[in-house]
């Protein structure tokens, strides 16, 4: 059995940590967004299939193209947080697996001839993966206020190029002990634009280019640092 973390680290990722509203004028870094990924991508998902992609949003101009799909109340934690993150899931995550999920050849064509699996599969465990970004931010000293509250066919359309609106439920998937797993890198998911859009303008997307049109997104999660004095709730 291994080590139990101190009461200070489970304390900053759980017991204490509250969804936030508000927050400090502090930018997030292109590093800390680095290790933020690298950090979450170690979260296990069903077959190894890791089919969650990123947007991180952090320019007001970014945040302008958001800001028709979000509900009244999220508005303005979305507009002053200094990045938030949209949660898609890529439907073509299967054409992966040989490399992630090396010891089950047939995994790929199983997820292949199969459609519903694939939304299935997408759908929550993109949601885990969702799940495991908060959990990351707030290790490496970030807050988080996730949120539902969004148009997901507006969302899509702007920055996916599809009208499919699609939820997310979590789910756990463990992994064999003799196995040795591999995960998609940083680089290899690629730091790519939109509607060929520039980076100043707009918005970071962590994905693999000319996969837009394939997604679905079904969580925003601000984060940032969190102002001492601001309204917060358990979630």
């Amino acid at each position: 059995m291994k080590s139990t973390l101190a009461d200070e680290a489970l304390n900053q990722i759980f017991r204490e940590a509250r969804t936030h509203s508000a927050w400090f004028d502090k930018a997030v870094s292109d590093e800390i967004l680095r290790q933020l990924y690298d950090l979450m991508k170690w979260g296990p998902t069903s077959a190894n299939g890791n089919p969650a992609r990123f947007v991180f949003l952090r320019t007001p101009e970014a945040k302008e193209r958001l800001r028709p799909a979000l509900a009244p109340g999220n508005v303005e934690k979305t507009m002053t947080a200094p990045v938030t993150a949209i949660i898609a899931y890529d439907l073509l995550f299967f054409e992966k697996l040989p490399k992630l999920f090396p010891y089950a050849p047939g995994m790929r064509d199983l997820f292949a001839q199969n459609p519903q699996l694939v939304e299935e599969t997408a759908k929550r465990n993109s949601s885990l993966q969702g799940a495991y970004l908060i959990i990351a931010a707030r290790a490496l000293g970030l807050d988080c206020g996730p949120m539902s509250g969004f148009d997901n066919a507006k969302v899509d359309e702007e920055f996916f190029f599809s009208a499919r609106a699609k939820n997310a439920k979590a789910v756990n998937r463990s992994f064999s002990p003799q196995a040795t797993s591999s995960r998609i890198s940083y680089a290899t998911l690629a730091m790519a634009m939109s509607r060929n859009s520039s980076q100043e303008d707009h918005g970071w997307h962590l994905t693999r280019p000319a996969r837009f049109y394939e997604m679905v997104s079904v969580k925003l999660i601000c984060s940032g640092l969190e102002k001492e004095d601001s309204q917060y709730d358990r979630k």
